[in-house]
């Protein structure tokens, strides 16, 4: 953590990039100022609480890694200074019940299926409701999604070209659970043997993120003992959950497990880099010709670094004319819980993303996460301009299209 500290050389390369410092305009809200925050911290001569507003208020986008001219990596930073962060510090009883609430209900999908369809019984009280409650239910679905089962193994008809197992997710399974069948259908598509490991668990991030290391690393290990190993890649649907299951090497460093996490991380890909690398079956044309957005997932983009493999898979469909917005860099301000934590800032950024998108005046825009795909949605409704504009997961695209019913 020392050697990471002092890498950064205060260029300033990270600013434009820093979704909290253009609203916020303060220095400490840049990821250079929270890096000196944090050795400053950590060195004694500043106290938690002065810095903990800071470091709270970033949304761990990595955009900062990607600017970085240094290869100063942020997320080995403030992954484990969240962690002693909170061990040490004081929260009222409202704010522990309402992390220990929010967390527990996202991770575990039989509890926040619950919780959903209370939820859709309160909506027509949001008018009435505090902020924060509110845009939990603007956040939801327009419809209550049915509940999808989803098999322990799928096979092609013919000969498979590949296995791999597939990450499930916690909220998306019961926010759109469409976005996993559409995955195993696409996969079984392409001649890719599917396995679901009924065992595995949350993958941790929004714990992690939130500084519950000891969470975090329960569920590594036991992903890690679940997660079957003569397979060829384990396949992840959704920007966060994929970044964190590549960081299990950082979760669990020191760990008994730390070797496993190695090499679980080794395999884990995103479907579109795994279908760019398997060189996918091509869909047919779309039934129109459709302008189409690729709205970059944070975690995708500078957590993995993938941008090009699923603007490639887009592009070879017929019919689809990828246009690219203003700032494809920047969070649109979902980031988790972020969006229900700080509100106002995650409100200016999902205004602005949705502002951008609409200026390239596209037919459907597509993302690669759950949290992302919320966000969207809900500041499209809100937008007058936006005309209920559609906005589907990658692998929702991908199945319509392989069906002949993209654009209907």
């Amino acid at each position: 953590m020392a050697d990471t500290l002092q890498a950064c050389v205060h260029c300033g390369f990270c600013l434009p990039t820093c979704p909290t410092y253009g609203p916020l305009g303060q220095e400490m809200d840049s990821p250079r100022g929270r890096i000196t925050l944090m050795k400053e911290t950590l060195e004694g001569t500043l106290p938690l609480e002065q810095s903990l507003p800071y470091l709270d208020r970033c949304l761990g986008c990595l955009a900062c890694e990607t600017s970085c001219p240094s290869g100063v990596s942020y997320r080995d930073l403030v992954g484990p200074f969240r962690e002693k962060a909170a061990l040490e510090r004081k929260l009222s009883l409202g704010e522990r019940l309402r992390h220990r609430f929010i967390l527990g209900f996202l991770t575990q999908p039989r509890l926040f299926a619950r919780f959903v369809k209370f939820a859709y019984l309160a909506r027509p009280l949001r008018k009435w409701l505090p902020k924060r409650v509110r845009i939990m239910l603007e956040l939801l679905p327009q419809r209550h999604p049915a509940k999808i089962k989803l098999p322990e193994r799928v096979q092609p008809e013919s000969k498979p070209r590949a296995c791999v197992a597939l990450v499930a997710g916690c909220a998306q399974q019961v926010l759109a659970p469409e976005i996993n069948q559409a995955t195993i259908s696409v996969l079984v598509q392409n001649g890719v043997e599917v396995v679901v490991p009924r065992e595995q668990r949350c993958c941790g991030a929004l714990h992690w993120h939130a500084g519950e290391g000891e969470f975090a690393r329960s569920f590594a290990r036991k992903n890690i003992s679940v997660f079957p190993k003569n397979i060829d890649a384990i396949i992840s649907n959704a920007a966060g959950c994929g970044s964190c299951l590549q960081e299990y090497p950082l979760i669990l460093k020191g760990d008994f497990r730390e070797k496993d996490a190695v090499c679980l991380a080794s395999r884990v890909c995103d479907l579109s880099v795994f279908l760019d690398n398997l060189e996918f079956k091509v869909p047919p044309p779309t039934t129109k010709p459709l302008r189409v957005v690729y709205q970059d997932a944070c975690h995708l983009r500078h957590a993995q670094g993938v941008i090009d493999a699923p603007r490639r898979i887009l592009q070879a469909i017929p019919g689809i004319v990828l246009v690219e917005i203003e700032e494809p860099e920047m969070c649109c301000g979902s980031a988790g819980v972020y969006n229900i934590d700080y509100p106002d800032v995650a409100e200016g950024l999902g205004k602005s993303k949705v502002d951008y998108i609409l200026a390239a005046k596209p037919d459907l825009v597509v993302t690669a996460n759950i949290g992302c795909l919320a966000q969207l949605r809900r500041h499209i409704n809100l937008n007058e301009r936006s005309s209920r504009l559609p906005v589907l997961h990658f692998a929702v695209v991908l199945e319509q299209a392989y069906e002949g019913r993209l654009g209907s």
